[in-house]
């Protein structure tokens, strides 16, 4: 793997994409082979915001290959605040091997990897969820067999995990169809910039507004929560925005018969999904969620190795 970072999955060539996939795969099927991989190996975790499945899929990845991680929650941090975030990379760099960061600006993990001479990892930002989108596209493999030709449909917010839907997607020839309430489409520049990934590997990227037909015959149907963390005081006014793009077992109905659903937690349950169809046997949630301990393990052990 030739990317010295991980900042979004805009940046990584497909061949590098599919290398972390096979990698994760790999790992996961033979994690004894890889205990003592970062052995002596050091990751720093720096936390704005909290998490359940980023610090403990980390934290865990690195005592599994043999290293170790330091957590930093937010107000250990305070990066640009306390400290600038050139001063925090360059503190950083000279005692850790690698840093990952969830933040809430994108631009903060850009500052990181460019001032620090150690792999960054983004574990969020506004703007991109790139370790989600590879634990995605890896569960996906894993149901699915061959990624080309693939059908994603996400539906609901076009949010960082829809960008890094889209961005994955393109590199691996999956056509990726996005519904949205009309103003809440994802980014222009990432549906320009992904379809012309999309050109040399036979995927897509349609954005509707139309859940239905988003839906209609495809292999997987995916969706994140209405507000995201940072937009508490827009979560009742979305409620209404959004009711009619919930996945329910109607909305299910019209995909491919062997459909499976996708969420990338924490789930609102009765909100963007119902029960019905986030315990149902199509749902491999879990499976996804555990997905970004192999992914993330792939990543570390290729960038930091």
């Amino acid at each position: 793997m030739q990317s010295e970072d991980l900042l979004s999955l805009r940046d990584i060539p497909a061949g590098e994409i599919e290398e972390i996939l096979d990698l994760a795969a790999t790992i996961k099927a033979n994690p004894g082979h890889y205990s003592a991989a970062l052995q002596g190996l050091t990751l720093v975790m720096i936390f704005e915001k909290p998490s359940l499945r980023t610090r403990v899929t980390f934290e865990a990845g690195m005592t599994q290959l043999g290293g170790h991680a330091i957590y930093l929650a937010p107000s250990d941090a305070q990066i640009g605040k306390r400290e600038s975030v050139p001063d925090v990379a360059r503190n950083l760099e000279r005692w850790a091997d690698g840093i990952m960061a969830r933040v809430f600006a994108h631009k903060t993990v850009v500052d990181l990897a460019k001032h620090a001479r150690v792999p960054v990892i983004n574990g969020l930002s506004d703007f991109s969820h790139p370790c989600q989108g590879l634990a995605d596209y890896l569960t996906l493999m894993e149901v699915k067999g061959d990624l080309r030709g693939r059908t994603m449909a996400y539906v609901g917010d076009g949010n960082n995990v829809a960008h890094s839907l889209i961005f994955g997607g393109a590199k691996l020839g999956v056509h990726v169809r996005v519904a949205t309430p009309p103003g809440y489409e994802p980014s222009a520049e990432v549906v320009r910039h992904a379809r012309e990934d999309a050109k040399s590997t036979g995927g897509s990227v349609t954005v509707v507004n139309d859940p239905k037909q988003a839906v209609a015959g495809a292999d997987a149907v995916y969706t994140d929560v209405w507000a995201s963390m940072g937009q508490e005081t827009e979560a009742e006014a979305r409620k209404q925005l959004f009711k009619d793009y919930q996945v329910n077992a109607e909305l299910m109905s019209l995909a491919a018969e062997d459909a499976v659903f996708l969420h990338c937690l924490p789930a609102h349950r009765g909100e963007e999904v119902t029960d019905e169809v986030a315990d149902s046997p199509t749902s491999v949630i879990f499976q996804q969620a555990e997905n970004r301990l192999h992914a993330q393990k792939a990543v570390m052990v290729l960038l930091m190795g």
